[in-house]
């Protein structure tokens, strides 16, 4: 066989959706997939997240070359509108793809990759560097093993690398000595970890689809457990960003959720504290005393478990030697960081894309699936397939279909706007894209309060500024406000701010920190 009719290796790392797509994709060009997983079985992170059901229905689930594969085997496709949860995915569509199909010869698990180089060359030596292999080096139950491919699929995803607490990216003081009273993406809090949450006052944080989907699960629990507290600590002062686009989401399941969401927050269910920055946590006794932001905006809330949902990031530790280019805020593709990055991009929905965007300066090497968006959030499955397929043309030669888009995805329904707000009736509403939208009450300073759906008039608090309308405040037994300016906790603290702020503007002092 001369090298010009050699049959291509790809070495794909990772055997989740977009791992097992990648795999078939490459399969049915002709070339040679091999699968590296860490876990014990196909899907091992959708293991994790098992009890969760799935925005999109299945219709939006299954990728076209793996579900040819499938038919082979006389498989019975589930109905495509119904939407199913991680574990039927697992159940219905991986572990079928990878047992029963041909791809069962090409996948090993438990290979945990530990680094990615090319063969006789490090990172630094470039003179005939793209004709040399691709060297994978992994462990297995056997010790460790070597893979030489032509071409790297990195589609290990970001679940296992989570986002720690810490509002400014790092762990916050005193996070790793209390790693018993924390629990981060999404646990099962009404099967497997109830008997860790129910009953208990629990705090989540974070405001994407993780802490919403937790948040929902843990009001569900209080229903069969009332002693149970929930406490939602936002990063954000706009607690309706998180309500997603309600009825106007072309993904159904997706919008419904943050409207039910919504409807929470505003019946007291959950207790919510915004502008909540996390910078230290500690043991108070029995409890867990978290503290957040300093000076004005300083305040602490005592609970008994932490739910870290603040989004994921990639592991890059085993591919030192892969010369990359990433996007130094997001780590992902630069030429995909535009497309994704939440700081501009107001819509969640990100238009198809495929090989040329997420090229590495390494040839033959690319990241694919949720990896390949770094740190940015609302990666969906239908995009990476749309990925795996363009890069499997790419490497196969063929770069007319790695250029065409074969993919049209869903609209949010949340573009160039906060996101809906409450009606009266505690309903999400949304005034379209890039329409106005109603804000929803905050408490100031300080203030322990539930949002209220019935907002009082405003003032603002302790420096902070002010709110269109702030909710009554309601005492809340297991939280503690700090004082005006980063004082000790004082009894109805938010009242003492706005008294602080009247008598300063007299130019008399306050009763925390007037001059």
């Amino acid at each position: 066989m001369t090298e010009a009719s050699k049959i291509k290796t790809v070495a794909i790392l990772g055997a989740g959706p977009v791992g097992l797509a990648a795999a078939a994709h490459v399969l049915e060009r002709g070339m040679e997939p091999v699968v590296l997983e860490a876990g014990p079985t196909v899907g091992h992170a959708v293991r994790q997240w098992s009890h969760v059901q799935v925005f999109s229905p299945w219709e939006y689930n299954i990728d076209k070359a793996a579900e040819r594969l499938l038919v082979e085997t006389g498989w019975n496709k589930p109905q495509p509108d119904l939407y199913p949860t991680g574990g039927e995915l697992l159940e219905q569509y991986l572990e079928p793809l990878a047992t029963r199909t041909k791809l069962k010869d090409h996948i090993r698990t438990q290979s945990m990759v530990t680094s990615v180089g090319r063969v006789g060359f490090d990172k630094v030596k470039t003179k005939g560097r793209e004709a040399a292999p691709f060297e994978i080096r992994y462990q297995n139950g056997k010790g460790p093993e070597v893979l030489r491919a032509d071409a790297v699929i990195d589609a290990t995803g970001t679940w296992f690398s989570p986002n720690p607490a810490g509002a400014n990216g790092l762990p916050a003081i005193g996070e790793r000595e209390v790693q018993d009273r924390i629990a981060y993406g999404m646990p099962d809090v009404l099967g497997r970890a109830r008997a860790r949450y129910a009953g208990r006052c629990v705090a989540v944080l974070g405001g994407g689809h993780s802490a919403i989907g937790t948040l929902i699960d843990l009001a569900k629990l209080k229903d069969e457990a009332p002693t149970t507290e929930i406490v939602w600590l936002l990063r954000g002062d706009s607690p309706e960003k998180s309500f997603g686009g309600g009825s106007a989401d072309q993904l159904a399941a997706r919008g419904a959720l943050g409207s039910a969401f919504a409807a929470l927050v505003a019946s007291g269910k959950i207790r919510s504290e915004t502008g909540f920055r996390v910078s230290q946590l500690s043991r108070d006794g029995e409890h867990l005393r978290i503290d957040g932001g300093a000076g004005c905006s300083g305040r602490f809330v005592t609970v008994d478990e932490l739910v870290v949902s603040t989004g994921f990031r990639p592991e890059l530790d085993f591919l030192r030697e892969i010369r990359l280019s990433l996007d130094p805020a997001l780590e992902c593709p630069p030429t995909l960081a535009p497309l994704i990055d939440p700081n501009e991009h107001s819509c969640g929905t990100v238009r198809p894309h495929g090989a040329r965007e997420l090229a590495q300066p390494e040839p033959g090497f690319y990241f694919a699936g949720m990896k390949s968006y770094g740190r940015a959030p609302t990666f969906l499955m239908m995009t990476g397939y749309e990925q795996v397929r363009s890069i499997a043309a790419e490497i196969a030669g063929d770069h007319e279909a790695a250029r065409r888009v074969e993919l049209v995805l869903p609209e949010t329904g949340v573009c160039n706007g906060p996101g809906p707000s409450l009606s009266p009736t505690g309903e999400a509403t949304t005034s379209g894209c890039g329409g106005p939208s109603a804000a929803l009450p905050i408490s100031g300073c300080g203030a322990q309060a539930i949002l209220a759906v019935e907002p009082v008039p405003a003032a603002s608090a302790c420096g902070a500024p002010k709110a269109a309308a702030t909710p009554t405040p309601v005492p809340a037994p297991s939280t503690a406000a700090s004082g005006c300016c980063g004082g000790p906790p004082v009894e109805n603290a938010s009242a003492c701010c706005v008294k602080d702020e009247i008598a300063k503007a007299e130019g008399k002092k306050g009763c925390g920190c007037g001059s």
